[in-house]
């Protein structure tokens, strides 16, 4: 039994999104005149505070949010300096493990929660925030979005972003195929990939390369195929994939990998790096659909050669597997937020509740072209792909934590590199189910 996480398994964040709290923190300690970590009672000029801060806003939006967010927060507290480093998302995790090794930890870092955020707990690497976390910002979120960066009742990371998935696709290149409506069905989406290779447009854009674009087609089917229960089941800590329902989706992977849906090259193409990527590919009209999280149209954007959305982005819900025991409602979807360091300053906390306020969170989405986790800041989502995704959010009967971060950055890495090797056709299916078993056994 691998350790249980309190993660969105989570019909809790599903009630935070669909309930109207108010999102208006105030960081900690603002009621004074005073900076960050200093007495209140004193007269002394604060010390300086400089801190490093590590975020994935590598897009030209996103990088001039942060320069924004920090140039607010160093004016109301004159003594901190922030120092921001911009790693590409598929290098983040990886660099920062070798980071934490080194201990050399940035005071403030993204954070993915989860079982991956557990083994930072457990090496000591992260703050726990529970009770210095403002009572305004707690308000504002309500318990259940805290779900994913919470584990033995501590929490340790504030939430930005809600990340739910669905496939993205081009209007214009479905039209261009003669596809009148979008996929509900596998029968359907593999009839318009049928379409779309007919006319001479790469049907799906997957960045396998990079491990996880592919394993997502993996859980999503595991989503449709599985039980609730079952798959609360996993995302509790059980080891134990006997049901047929987890073979039935490598199997289904397998079967949608045979129709070569894929673009030219896909087991070599990034995810997110880069006009050649796959997320490139659709942001400029080479490829029709990407599965992804609701981060696409931020990435899309910067992809471009006009640095916009492009304006045909469309979204429809992970198809229904027939026969599948899930609801076809449900969700895979994760939280980005932020952590600070276990020995970092008492301004990272500040700076941690000053994400959470309403601009900030109203401009991270706006910069990450993302869900904020704050339902007070949702006016700022009018993106239509968002706005469709936001919506299949709020009805879906339940949502699940991406696989990998729940099972942790190691074990997370064996289940998806063993969906690239049945895809590379490395594997059978019967392989590539002990690989995933043994990668779930190993936590």
């Amino acid at each position: 039994m691998r350790s249980s996480l309190k993660t969105v398994a989570v019909s809790a964040v599903i009630a935070m999104a669909m309930s109207g709290l108010a999102a208006c923190s105030t960081p900690t300690g603002t009621e004074s005149s005073n900076a960050p970590g200093t007495d209140a009672q004193s007269t002394a000029a604060p010390a300086a505070v400089t801190m490093t801060f590590w975020h994935n806003g590598t897009g030209d939006k996103s990088l001039a949010y942060w320069d924004q967010v920090i140039k607010d927060f160093t004016a109301k507290y004159p003594n901190v300096t922030i120092t921001p480093q911009a790693v590409q998302n598929e290098d983040f995790d990886g660099k920062l493990q070798a980071a934490m090794q080194a201990n050399t930890t940035p005071d403030i870092f993204l954070q993915r929660g989860g079982g991956k955020m557990a083994d930072m707990v457990k090496g000591g690497q992260v703050m726990d925030i529970t009770d210095v976390v403002s009572a305004a910002t707690k308000t504002a979120y309500g318990e259940g979005v805290f779900a994913a960066y919470t584990t033995g009742g501590k929490i340790y990371g504030m939430p930005a972003a809600l990340t739910p998935e669905g496939i993205f696709y081009s209007k214009d290149l479905f039209d261009q195929a003669g596809i009148t409506a979008t996929p509900t069905d596998i029968a359907s989406l593999n009839a318009a990939v049928d379409k779309l290779k007919a006319a001479g447009i790469a049907p799906i854009s997957l960045g396998a390369k990079d491990a996880w674009p592919a394993a997502h087609w993996y859980y999503q089917f595991s989503l449709r195929e599985c039980s609730q229960a079952v798959v609360d089941a996993f995302i509790a800590g059980s080891t134990d994939l006997s049901d047929p329902c987890w073979k039935k989706a490598v199997q289904d992977v397998a079967d949608l990998n045979a129709t070569n849906p894929w673009n030219q090259g896909f087991l070599t193409t990034s995810a997110q790096t880069g006009a050649g990527s796959s997320a490139g590919l659709l942001a400029n009209h080479q490829a029709s659909m990407e599965l992804m999280g609701a981060w696409e149209p931020g990435v899309l954007g910067g992809l471009t050669e006009d640095q916009e959305i492009p304006a045909d982005l469309q979204l429809f819900p992970f198809p229904a597997v027939a026969g599948g025991q899930g609801d076809p409602s449900a969700m895979m979807a994760g939280l980005d937020g932020y952590s600070c360091k276990k020995d970092a300053p008492q301004a990272c906390v500040d700076f941690l509740n000053f994400l959470a306020e309403k601009p900030q969170q109203e401009g991270y989405a706006t910069a990450y072209g993302s869900l904020p986790a704050s339902k007070d800041a949702t006016g700022a989502v009018t993106e239509p792909s968002l706005k469709s995704l936001l919506t299949g959010f709020q009805n879906a009967k339940y949502v699940v934590l991406w696989f990998d971060t729940s099972l942790g950055q190691d074990a997370g890495n064996g289940l998806n590199q063993a969906i690239v090797n049945l895809l590379a056709g490395q594997m059978t299916v019967d392989q590539t189910m002990a690989a995933i078993q043994s990668a779930v056994k190993s936590v």
